[in-house]
């Protein structure tokens, strides 16, 4: 690519790293925690059995499909709606969009507030918009590989990866119960369907958010139908409301044209005076 095909890249690629930020808890589920299994704790013995249910029945359908809403103090509202799988890596396709706060002007100056961000096994890819595509020689597509992202803001990348990487429904149940304190709140109605609610809270470890409760709602099956999670940011309060259904639902991931995609990393080189 040219000069010309970079040009404005420096902010672009500041954008870039904000924008990756908000994909990384747009799965709809909970952000607490690392790569792996969530450690088990002594007061984990002693959660509803109920719960242990649900995590297995979850983590056994493999997928599902997603509707959600965050928000994040003022810098962000974003409403994310697809179908996510977790039968090994996350894989899937949610359409992104953001109805509010700061990061909505940032993400008008990158051409869209609505975008598409498909989860593969090795990255994850978000289409961007015209305007974009036209700094970026008319290519649409960014490719951010999981393996780039250790060098993202000192290291902090990683940590993202491993989120988008972890972000699954059993994921949230599995946190609850190494948490150990969780407890039943009873039954209630779920857009129709009869579920037991579930109310905990769990420790921030490494993800940057303190105060954090997650409850859960269970339906008969033992499959996780909704979960709201709230706790506090450098950013503000962070409130996620997320609503699962049709487990076992297709999923379409397809790798975008590398005609049409743009790896971030070489975008934010150019944006430094690197070669493209």
């Amino acid at each position: 690519m040219t000069r010309t095909g970079v040009r404005g890249l420096p902010r672009q690629a500041a954008l870039l790293v904000a924008v990756l930020a908000v994909l990384a808890g747009t799965a709809a589920c909970t952000t607490a925690g690392g790569a792996g299994e969530p450690a088990a704790t002594g007061r984990a013995a002693g959660v509803p059995a109920g719960l242990r249910e649900a995590a297995r029945a979850t983590e056994a359908a493999r997928s599902a499909r997603v509707e959600s809403a965050t928000t994040i103090g003022s810098v962000i509202s974003l409403s994310a709606e697809g179908v996510l799988g977790w039968a090994g890596d996350v894989t899937g396709t949610l359409t992104l969009t953001c109805t509010g706060g700061t990061m909505a002007d940032a993400l008008r100056r990158l051409g869209s507030t609505t975008m598409q961000a498909r989860y593969l096994p090795d990255a994850y890819y978000a289409r961007m918009g015209d305007a974009f595509a036209a700094r970026t020689g008319g290519r649409h597509w960014v490719r951010y590989a999981y393996d780039d992202l250790d060098s993202l803001a000192g290291g902090s990348g990683a940590q993202l990866g491993d989120q988008m990487r972890d972000s699954t429904p059993d994921r949230s149940l599995k946190l609850l119960l190494a948490s150990g304190d969780v407890r039943r709140v009873g039954a209630e109605r779920v857009r129709g369907r009869r579920t037991t609610h579930y109310s905990g809270t769990i420790e921030a470890g490494d993800s940057g958010v303190t105060g954090q409760t997650v409850d859960v709602w269970i339906d008969g099956r033992d499959l996780l139908v909704k979960k709201v999670e709230r706790g506090r940011t450098a950013s503000g309060e962070l409130i996620q409301t997320a609503y699962y259904a049709d487990y076992g639902a297709e999923v379409d991931a397809r790798r975008p044209p590398a005609s049409d995609t743009r790896d971030f990393a070489e975008l934010v080189g150019a944006g430094k005076g690197g070669g493209a």
